[in-house]
């Protein structure tokens, strides 16, 4: 029978005042009676808008049913044939404005759940499933992905199904891309991210991990390596800054920095080989969830206080709302419609303040948001002894810089196919964050999905 309620069951999460305090899971998960009764609420839609909302097109409406018949393990089943990374997905896809947000339930009332029920699905398979997929057979055809974040896994992944002899080269020392260095602990457990990458090395895929492609390796040595076709997924690890006065103090990060020396090398571990200096007040300027991320870290590191300071109003953060509202639970101090314009060094070029001005919101710009126009005669310091610049990453140029005819826009991005994720060299796709800038999850995954596609038609026809 069907769960008409215009809720969704509510996400069991640790306590705020607790989980600000450690880098646990804050979200704890439905039970397989919350799952089942969430997934009761979905209508079974005969038109299902919600997967056309979904960038790797999982069925959607199929494998909430099977939760709702207690069918646990072929809800799984029909998630992975669409999805290489189940478990992750259900936790870091912005459902909000995908799936979700084109749910029917959502018109008078809240959209079933369906990002909580994918993680479900696939946490319960974690846990209770311990055989291993079956290895398909390989059509000794060799394809070279470049990059071991959610675009290549997800190429790696569509092709090794498909039969062929698939190599992942990852410039760092573990696999995962932004998936280990870039989103913390509390949001996406490590062991979760181990887990699915291990369940693609299981069906064939080969990770070589502290490979630079362009100092290690060209792409030109791996097609005289006898690799067919090279997909490109480097992501956009270099970070931007404002160029303001004072970005070269000491107690400045990037964002990128500062998450890879806690996620990655896990500094919030009392020993770490690459420790955080502890600072009392910290300022993070940036509003998406890079932002929130580190700010939330921040705080979990023992900061006394931590400022989100964003140049436009509370509206225009482009963060998630989940991600928003948890930081504000966790005691994250919001300074909206405020501009960083100087660092402050003390004699010790240590960051001792940051000078800022207040904003308001123009006409709209060129993306359709409201401009921001700083007040005159608003300038106003912000106390705090760490500043960490939230405010974007680019592609890193040395793979363009090393290969001919690979072709980039002005942005340093390398220019793709939408459709296909074609190159301007023949048999050299991209996707991802090295094509789009910095986006989400899921969206690389549908890129390194889209191209995995178009390489399997490519060879077959070769």
């Amino acid at each position: 029978m069907a769960n008409m309620s215009l809720v969704k069951n509510p996400m069991p999460s640790q306590d705020p005042n607790v989980r600000n305090k450690n880098f646990s899971e804050v979200a704890l998960g439905y039970t397989a009676e919350m799952a089942m009764d969430e997934a009761s609420r979905c209508l079974q839609c005969k038109t299902a808008n919600c997967v056309k909302g979904c960038p790797v097109n999982i069925d959607i409406p199929g494998f909430i049913k099977k939760i709702a018949e207690g069918e646990f393990e072929e809800a799984y089943k029909v998630i992975s044939a669409s999805s290489s990374l189940p478990a992750v997905c259900g936790r870091v896809c912005p459902q909000e404005s995908q799936c979700e947000g084109v749910c029917v339930r959502g018109k008078k009332g809240e959209p079933v759940g369906i990002g909580r029920l994918e993680r479900f699905a696939a946490d319960w398979h974690n846990e209770h499933v311990t055989e291993k997929p079956e290895k398909p057979v390989s059509n000794g055809r060799k394809v070279a992905v470049i990059g071991a974040g959610p675009a290549g896994l997800t190429c790696a992944g569509d092709l090794a199904k498909k039969g062929y002899e698939v190599t992942v080269y990852e410039a760092l020392h573990l696999a995962g891309g932004v998936l280990v260095y870039g989103i913390p602990e509390f949001r996406l457990p490590k062991s979760i991210v181990e887990r699915e990458i291990d369940g693609l090395r299981d069906i064939g895929v080969k990770i070589e991990t502290n490979v630079i492609i362009g100092r290690t390796i060209t792409i030109d040595e791996l097609f005289e390596d006898g690799f067919e076709a090279v997909f490109i997924g480097s992501g956009a690890g270099l970070p931007n800054f404002m160029k303001i006065p004072g970005e070269n103090l000491k107690g400045v990060y990037s964002a990128n920095e500062f998450l890879t020396r806690v996620n990655l090398m896990k500094a919030y571990k009392p020993g770490s080989a690459t420790p955080i200096k502890q600072n009392k007040r910290v300022a993070v300027v940036g509003g998406g969830n890079v932002a929130m991320d580190a700010a939330r870290s921040a705080l979990r590191l023992g900061a006394e206080e931590v400022y989100i300071v964003y140049r436009r109003g509370e509206e225009e953060l482009p963060a998630r709302a989940e991600e928003i509202e948890h930081a504000k639970e966790e005691g994250i101090i919001f300074r909206t419609l405020t501009n960083p314009v100087r660092i402050l060094g003390d004699e010790n070029s240590v960051v001792c303040g940051m000078e800022c001005v207040s904003m308001e919101l123009g006409e709209p710009d060129d993306s359709g948001r409201r401009r921001p126009i700083k007040i005159e005669g608003s300038e106003h310091v912000i106390d705090v002894d760490c500043v960490i610049m939230a405010i974007g990453t680019s592609p890193n140029p040395l793979i363009k810089s090393t290969t001919d005819g690979l072709d980039t826009n002005r942005w340093g991005c390398i220019v793709a196919d939408e459709a296909t994720g074609l190159t301007s060299r023949k048999g050299v796709y991209a996707g991802g964050d090295a094509v789009t800038g910095a986006a989400t999850v899921i969206l690389a995954m549908g890129a390194g999905k889209t191209a995995a596609a178009s390489i399997d038609e490519y060879l077959r026809q070769k």
